[in-house]
């Protein structure tokens, strides 16, 4: 792998803001993002990333490749808990697993922001239809995770199948990204110019601010991980390095591009810590909070947004399956 392209990521402004946000833990300092501040940056990276790729999938033409790439999406939402929870069962009871591999099953819209700019300071563009495709991944995975719970243990019930599908798909995260998509797919080119300072121009800043807030939430979230003992870092390092790889790979099979390639593979590498937590809540009340979000934000993000981004973009673009 190119050491450039790794001495380039783990300099970016936006990195040391999450890097900062921990230290900001470790040194007991006061710093802390508002509460109410923290969720409208959410909601802003979400809904631009969402418009952007609108308007971006308003010129794409839609091609047997992008079905491919859309059918490609789901089948590893679904595949991903799946295989991941025969796994997490050896270590954890049923609840934690399903929980766990929900999350790792489903996607993070923030390390995928992250991906996009990784992929803009590289002169190359986002194609529309994957953040068509990042929005349909989210659903997949918690379905089933809750499934797996329930089939495989009587004792965890979960809330009905009906409630758990409405509210996998009217989940914030979700219902924005998606309605953001088709607004931005609807708007013309001229009346998306005239939010482009808003959806664009401020985008790299409040991304900083959002990552210096998920910093002194993973600083905080991360020592409860270790009384669980080893397994939960190996796994939250060593899963999405494994299925980031295979997937930069494997991807080449529905397309040739690197861009895409890249997104895929960062899409089979995140982990969800805003949708499944949110759904595990109401669904699987059993499981605990306290595992699973800790193992996707401090420390599958950080491993992702360092380590993960130059070897994916290495291996989208220069190894095909």
């Amino acid at each position: 792998m190119n050491l450039n392209l790794l001495i380039e990521n783990l300099t970016n402004p936006a990195l040391l803001f999450f890097v900062l946000g921990i230290i900001a833990v470790y040194v007991k300092s006061d710093l802390e993002i508002p509460p109410n501040s923290s969720k409208f940056i959410s909601l802003y990276l979400l809904f631009a990333i969402g418009f952007k790729g609108g308007q971006e999938l308003s010129h794409e033409a839609f091609t047997a490749e992008i079905l491919w790439s859309m059918a490609f999406g789901l089948a590893m939402a679904v595949i991903v808990p799946v295989y991941l929870f025969f796994i997490l069962k050896q270590k954890f009871n049923i609840a934690d697993s399903g929980a766990i591999a929900a999350a790792y099953g489903s996607v993070s819209a923030v390390t995928f922001v992250t991906a996009a700019t990784f992929l803009e300071m590289k002169g190359m563009a986002l194609s529309g239809h994957m953040v068509a495709i990042m929005a349909l991944m989210e659903s997949p995975a918690i379905i089933a995770g809750l499934l797996l719970i329930s089939i495989f243990s009587q004792k965890e019930r979960t809330t009905g199948n009906r409630a758990v599908l409405r509210h996998s798909l009217t989940n914030g995260s979700v219902l924005l990204i998606l309605g953001s998509l088709c607004i931005g797919y609807l708007a013309s080119a001229e009346q998306a110019q005239g939010i482009k300072p808003f959806t664009t121009d401020l985008f790299k800043g409040f991304l900083a601010i959002f990552l210096l807030d998920m910093g002194i939430v993973s600083g905080k979230k991360i020592n409860t991980l270790f009384k669980e003992g080893w397994f939960p870092f190996a796994f939250g390092i060593l899963v999405p390095l494994v299925n980031g790889s295979i997937v930069a790979i494997a991807s080449s099979l529905v397309t040739a591009d690197t861009s895409n390639r890249f997104i895929f593979a960062v899409l089979g590498a995140s982990a969800s810590y805003i949708a499944v937590p949110a759904a595990m809540k109401i669904a699987a009340p059993k499981a605990n909070p306290g595992i699973y979000l800790p193992m996707a934000l401090g420390v599958t993000f950080p491993v992702n947004i360092t380590i993960g981004l130059p070897l994916y973009f290495y291996l989208a673009d220069n190894f095909m399956s």
